[in-house]
């Protein structure tokens, strides 16, 4: 059993082990937790981003020099039992992301789920869904796991040249076998999605935000519970039944009012029809990051359907030339939106799967192994999270003397963007040196190395997957 004197010395020992750069890059966060929490989550995140391999606890604490050390369990309970709030975390997340990045101006918010591939009876809110990466058209690939819907903030990122997708707030969404067990009402993705999105607007009441999303979201529930609050970009089916508005009621006219006008042609007769007027466009992140010219026509409609809210929309609809792609439909709420607007908006939410990949291979997703309901609750948006303050810490370090983020060249490779491989180097470079060994004496060959610091790199090294 610990003493007081021994956890005060404990939270002392993890002050000396946490480099003091991370503490000022975490400073933000510091009201988050209580005094003991808070320096054991220093040095949680110290480990991950070090760690390589897995991102589990015992992998944290191994990296940061810890194996050997009793007390193993309290971090451990920082994710299982300590109170703190994670929804204050993404505030403060979300806050920091555009303060770096877009402190003024609309801002794109992108929404999408991941499936995290976990097995076993200890997983109680895992369910069996289609795995979007395996899937094709052609071929369904079922997945075992947990699904997290993620918001994520496209910003643009100055020393890259390109926007990317940076995560701020992850939801568990249980699946209905989850709910039934525990006498629940099952949430669907999109009541999820709207709680999320409603979420965000009481954090920034003040910026107008754009919401994008995939077909999974093109409901129209969701339209009718968010379309006064933010706007809402997404596709829309092919084969969607959309009208002309209402016309207006009569003087004296008996009845409800009526919520559509006439029927509108499908797209399918739109494409089919000589008659229609196309517009050229240039889009520069096309798939596969290509420039491509497309054709496009828009209009505005109300999209309807039998006992539901009807929809006031702008749609495009948009054809390839080439005949590489199949025609594509596409919604906006806001009915004043350009048609280039709209297409650039919804291309710049396919960074988000770039962002789920490099969480997955450089941060550790799916490599974590809790079974505490909440510490599964806390740890995937905490990885996800992650990946947003790597960004962050990059971007200070490119703004200061500390260093640039280089991209990692090679006689064979020409690389010529930073990529986020490159930005965790970069910080786990300045995590790795601290500033003793910069302002110790030394020669162009020979420097002074702490023995316990060249010990956790031996270590380290020597068990990297």
């Amino acid at each position: 059993m610990s003493t007081p004197r021994t956890r005060i010395r404990s939270a002392a020992n993890d002050a000396n082990l946490t480099p003091q750069v991370l503490t000022v890059w975490l400073s933000a966060f510091r009201d988050c937790f209580t005094a003991p929490v808070w320096n054991h989550v220093l040095v949680l995140v110290a480990g991950a981003v070090l760690a390589p391999g897995k991102r589990t606890v015992s992998q944290a604490l191994r990296v940061m020099g810890l194996a050997a050390k009793p007390g193993f369990a309290r971090y451990h309970e920082v994710l299982s039992r300590a109170r703190w709030d994670g929804r204050a975390v993404a505030h403060k997340l979300l806050a920091q992301v555009l303060d770096a990045f877009l402190p003024a101006g609309e801002v794109v918010i992108g929404i999408d789920d991941t499936i995290e591939r976990r097995w076993g009876a200890k997983i109680k809110a895992r369910g069996i869904y289609r795995d979007p990466v395996r899937s094709s058209h052609g071929h369904f690939v079922k997945a075992s796991g947990l699904r997290w819907l993620s918001l994520m903030v496209m910003v643009p990122i100055p020393w890259v040249g390109r926007r990317w997708a940076l995560p701020f707030l992850t939801v568990l969404a249980p699946s209905e076998r989850w709910s039934k067990e525990h006498d629940r009402r099952h949430k669907t993705l999109t009541d999820w999605a709207r709680q999320a999105i409603r979420q965000v607007k009481r954090w920034l009441p003040d910026r107008r935000l754009i919401i994008v999303a995939d077909a999974s979201f093109a409901a129209l529930d969701l339209i009718a519970a968010i379309r006064r609050q933010v706007c809402l970009i997404t596709r829309l089916r092919i084969d969607a039944n959309l009208f002309a508005p209402a016309p207006p009621r009569r003087s004296g006219q008996m009845g409800r009012p009526r919520l559509k006008g006439r029927r509108l042609p499908k797209f399918a007769a739109v494409l089919a029809n000589p008659k229609a007027v196309w517009s050229p466009i240039n889009v520069t992140e096309w798939y596969g990051g290509q420039q491509r010219k497309l054709e496009i026509v828009s209009d505005t409609a109300v999209w309807y359907h039998s006992g539901l809210p009807p929809a006031p929309i702008r749609w495009v609809l948009v054809r390839d030339p080439s005949g590489e792609r199949e025609p594509q439909a596409f919604l906006s709420t806001d009915l004043t939106a350009k048609p280039e607007q709209i297409l650039g908006w919804f291309v710049s939410r396919w960074r988000m799967e770039t962002t789920f990949q490099e969480a997955r291979t450089h941060l550790g997703v799916e490599t974590q192994r809790q079974w505490s309901d909440l510490a599964i609750l806390r740890t995937t948006p905490a990885l996800l999270g992650l990946f947003s303050l790597v960004t962050v810490w990059a971007n200070w370090m490119v703004r200061t003397p500390f260093g640039a983020v280089r991209p990692r060249t090679a006689a064979w490779y020409d690389k010529r963007d930073p990529t986020f491989s490159d930005a965790i180097a970069a910080v786990r470079r300045a995590l790795w040196c601290p500033p003793s060994l910069c302002m110790s004496r030394q020669t162009k060959e020979i420097i002074e190395i702490p023995a316990t610091l060249l010990q956790r790199l031996t270590e380290t090294l020597c068990h990297a997957a």
